[in-house]
């Protein structure tokens, strides 16, 4: 049998949800829930009782504990009577530093949590000696492209002697939203800031949408890869990153105050999209990493509207692979690159590699 740690929100209900659905159709997996948690609270036992799937989020709010320090939840897991599975459904660096900790135990994670596999050079190192040292296993196949098969595809390349020349693509389903919206292939678009202030009524976009014009979670995304394709990136911090927040805004106190300002600086995007649009051209938010060329970008590009990139619809994600293996035809995943259900699917599917390698 095999505990699971995990926690809840957007991604980790989903995951319960899907938790429940194995255990009832494929209860050959013998999984068991022994803790679970959320910000201010976490549901666990000092004999390891299973937690039912069915009703882990009510018991949770109605009977949960503040959480433990991390380092209590280490040395909790790690005397487990079974093997133990972290599923890190957060975003929090705090519990992402700690992922070495956990694998030196024995601990297993799977994560779609990018800022360790994004963060400082050394935690990525770190983290692989830690699983070989633990004889343990992590996965993170949802911290790029939601639910699909992006890390996995790269490794697959990767570890049957393919050489990669170059990722490119549109890595973020909120910029993709934005920009479908705003430079269509057919017609005019919008305003600018009458779309960001769409998108965030629509949920599109995280809460305070800085977080996603300022490009670091496609910064963040590159860096994964570009590791796992062999480039050494150091952080996120450490190539060009092009933010679409007006400097004048990028200080100012909230959300509210930003979008209400926005529209001043409409002219400025519109100008850019119009220079794409006379040279036959649409703009995109695009992500690329030269591995040749030892280095990676984020940011405005004009496409032409032939290109995938220009077709994308909705908040699709579109990544490319150029390898030599390929030649000139790159690689192509696209399809829907955000959201709870297809997010917690990647985390699922990597629940299942992992149960795999434990028997």
């Amino acid at each position: 049998m095999t505990a699971l740690a995990t926690g809840t929100g957007g991604v980790g209900s989903c995951f319960i949800s899907q938790l429940t659905w194995l255990s009832k159709n494929l209860p050959s997996t013998r999984l068991s829930l022994c803790y679970i948690s959320m910000i201010d609270k976490a549901l666990y036992r000092p004999d390891y009782a299973e937690i039912d799937f069915d009703t882990a989020l009510f018991t949770l709010e109605a009977t949960g504990v503040e959480p433990p320090p991390i380092s209590t939840i280490v040395e909790y897991l790690a005397a487990a009577p079974h093997n133990v599975i972290l599923v890190d459904n957060t975003s929090a660096i705090s519990l992402a530093e700690a992922y070495p900790a956990f694998l030196r135990r024995g601990i297993s994670i799977i994560t779609p949590n990018k800022k360790a596999f994004s963060g400082s050079y050394q935690l990525w190192q770190e983290i692989f000696s830690s699983a070989t040292s633990g004889g343990s296993y992590f996965y993170h196949e949802s911290s790029v492209g939601a639910g699909l098969p992006i890390i996995s595809t790269l490794k697959d390349l990767v570890q049957t002697g393919d050489e990669i020349t170059r990722i490119e693509g549109v890595f973020s389903g909120t910029m993709s939203h934005l920009f479908n919206k705003f430079a269509p292939t057919s017609g005019s678009g919008g305003k600018w800031s009458n779309i960001v202030r769409e998108a965030k009524e629509l949920g599109f976009t995280e809460p305070d949408p800085r977080d996603d014009l300022n490009g670091l979670d496609v910064a963040r995304k590159l860096t994964i890869l570009g590791r796992l394709a062999g480039l050494p990136i150091e952080s996120p911090a450490s190539f060009p990153v092009e933010s679409l927040i007006p400097a004048a805004l990028e200080n100012v106190a909230n959300a509210d105050e930003f979008l209400r300002s926005l529209s001043k600086y409409d002219n400025e995007m519109e100008e850019k999209k119009l220079a794409a649009e006379r040279s036959g051209k649409v703009v995109r938010f695009v992500g690329s990493v030269d591995m040749l060329g030892k280095k990676a970008k984020v940011g405005l590009e004009w496409v032409d509207q032939t290109n995938p990139i220009a077709n994308l619809k909705g908040s699709d994600n579109i990544i490319s692979f150029y390898t030599k293996r390929y030649g000139d035809m790159p690689l192509s995943i696209r399809g829907a690159g955000a959201g709870g259900p297809v997010t917690a699917m990647g985390v699922t599917g990597d629940l299942l590699k992992v149960l795999c390698q434990l028997r």
